[in-house]
């Protein structure tokens, strides 16, 4: 698995990221969604300078000229719930993928609170063979989400390529990704990359729960 950390290149992303992760931006929940949803948009716009293209001939009122346009067919899937905006972020640049989503959350499981695991109970998706598959979650904090969502896809079919994107990495997590999807040709994005987690398996330093920032407090 090829990892690509967009912090370590300058960019109008720094401000965005700065922004999510501010304890007082964070009290505008609608900036908030924004600058997820713009930082899903950034990041397909990286994504596409990877995909396979072929010039195709647009007739114009004037006349007519060949543009190297994609040829991937892109499917768009999403962690639910926190992936909402950074999903429409993507749909903003890809605009024709087909989309997928899926349920995968954290549970802990002890007193603690300080061991988690992962639970799926919902998929709705179109067959992935032969597709370009961008599985987008904000938080890739243990990894165990992002690995269970990845397998239950490939249940669909066997895709051309895969894109996992994630506003917030961790090394962790990226070492439990990178071992679920093994030798697959698959490019793991991140637009940061923070050193770990705290006793309750939050990103440090993270900005928190980005579904909660986004939708409000669960129970």
């Amino acid at each position: 698995m090829k990892t690509i950390n967009l912090s370590e290149q300058n960019s109008a992303m720094n401000t965005y990221m700065a922004e999510i992760r501010d304890v007082n931006y964070q009290q505008n929940r609608l900036l908030f969604r924004n600058n997820i949803e713009r930082i899903g948009e950034l990041m397909a716009f990286e994504i596409s300078k990877h995909l396979d293209y072929a010039a195709k001939r647009v007739v114009t009122p004037l006349g007519e000229l060949d543009i190297q346009l994609p040829t991937d067919n892109i499917l768009v899937a999403t962690v639910l719930r926190a992936g909402l905006p950074f999903h429409q972020g993507f749909l903003t640049v890809f605009d024709h993928a087909d989309n997928a989503f899926i349920s995968a959350f954290r549970m802990y499981t002890n007193r603690e609170h300080t061991e988690v695991g992962v639970h799926t109970e919902y998929i709705a998706s179109p067959s992935v063979e032969g597709k370009t598959l961008i599985i987008v979650d904000p938080m890739l904090a243990t990894g165990g989400s992002m690995a269970a969502a990845y397998e239950a896809f490939l249940k669909t079919g066997r895709p051309k390529s895969v894109h996992i994107a994630c506003v917030i990495g961790t090394e962790e997590g990226i070492a439990v990704v990178a071992d679920a999807v093994k030798d697959a040709d698959v490019t793991l994005w991140c637009a940061a990359i923070d050193p770990g987690m705290n006793e309750h398996k939050y990103i440090v330093p993270g900005f928190g729960d980005c579904g909660d920032l986004c939708f409000g407090e669960k129970l």
